[in-house]
């Protein structure tokens, strides 16, 4: 073997050395750090990112209160880690930080009515899991305006939040159909609201439980606008994590699973009590008094007990946010059980 083969050689084996250094160090670090579950214990406390000012789904009351669908998934996580589903901190985000702040650990879920996409999904190290809403994207006018379909709106200036979903419908449906359009991209939720109901713009994109939303609590007289029939794409919304956790992912989607599982079953926050002590072994095994299923998660078997009692199930949960006890008055649509001819589905407990 001549001196330039040996050489060669040595460094290879240097180098892999290193390499194993490097791994070795890279998988103690891994060993040794917090995972979400541990830190959100020892803070005794779940962070979640929000919108903040998306009524029915985030937003402050009179009282100066949490309320909305993305508040009470909050609240049904800390029931299901902490068993107390008010030991909750929300945490304002805009559209260009809250995938930033879920990545820098400053909150630990996000529930802010992001859209579920590919890219979203693929680059941001990030996970979508278990939609708790589907919607599309609508569009508002003015009821003066007499438009009753995306091709009146030839010419239109169009309001949109920079990176938004909305930004890209608009794009895709106006250049699709050969429509011109004038954005007017506005940095902020409220900035855009203003500028929309006071006339700077003809057409505001969102998904339509968006725009129900500012209708309801934002438009000086709500009959004033109107949001066209027709319905463009599809935005599944719901929580987000850190992609670098399973258990934590496993922990938030079947939180969310356990809501819809419990409306299924007839599982309200008035009779889980009962149902759990009646000796029925189907509710003993889903509400915790028998089997293991809190454990596989790395949490009491009680948790789905803390969540029906303390947050209630999907139903409860949409109807007194969006539905009929609500001011959006939004009817169940894709959000109805599978069995009623919706989307929602649970994977088995078991």
């Amino acid at each position: 073997m001549d001196m330039t083969t040996k050489l060669s050689r040595y460094a290879g084996q240097v180098a892999g050395a290193a390499l194993a250094l490097v791994a070795a160090q890279a998988v103690a670090t891994t060993a040794s750090a917090e995972t979400t579950l541990e830190s959100v214990i020892a803070a005794d406390v779940v962070m979640c990112g929000s919108n903040g000012g998306r009524a029915g789904f985030s937003a402050l009351d009179s009282k100066g209160e949490w309320q909305g669908l993305d508040v009470d998934m909050c609240r049904a996580i800390a029931a299901s880690v902490l068993g107390d589903a008010s030991k909750i901190q929300m945490v304002k985000t805009s559209s260009q930080t809250r995938f930033t702040a879920l990545q820098t650990g400053e909150i630990d879920v996000l529930l802010r009515n992001a859209t579920w996409t590919l890219s979203r999904d693929s680059k941001l190290a990030l996970d979508f899991v278990a939609p708790t809403f589907y919607d599309g994207q609508g569009f508002m006018v003015s009821a003066a305006a007499g438009v009753s379909s995306i091709e009146d709106l030839d010419g239109a200036t169009v309001c949109l939040l920079p990176g938004s979903t909305s930004e890209l419908v608009a794009e895709e449906v106006f250049t699709g159909r050969g429509l011109e359009y004038t954005p007017v991209v506005i940095q902020s939720s409220s900035e855009l609201d203003s500028a929309f109901f006071n006339g700077r713009c003809d057409v505001n994109i969102q998904s339509t439980s968006g725009l129900a939303a500012k209708r309801a609590t934002v438009a000086e007289n709500p009959a004033d606008w109107v949001i066209l029939d027709e319905i463009v794409g599809k935005d599944p919304m719901g929580p987000v994590v850190r992609q670098d956790d399973p258990q934590w992912k496993d922990i938030v989607a079947w939180t969310a699973y356990a809501m819809m599982e419990a409306e299924e079953l007839g599982v309200t926050s008035e009779n889980v009590a009962e149902l759990r002590d009646e000796g029925n072994v189907k509710y003993a095994l889903f509400l915790g008094a028998d089997g293991d299923l809190g454990e596989l998660l790395g949490l009491q078997n009680d948790w789905v007990y803390n969540v029906v009692s303390q947050v209630g199930n999907y139903g409860e949960m949409f109807e007194r946010n969006l539905g009929q006890e609500s001011p959006l008055k939004l009817a169940r649509g894709l959000n109805a059980q599978w069995v009623d001819g919706g989307l929602l589905y649970a994977p088995p407990f078991k």
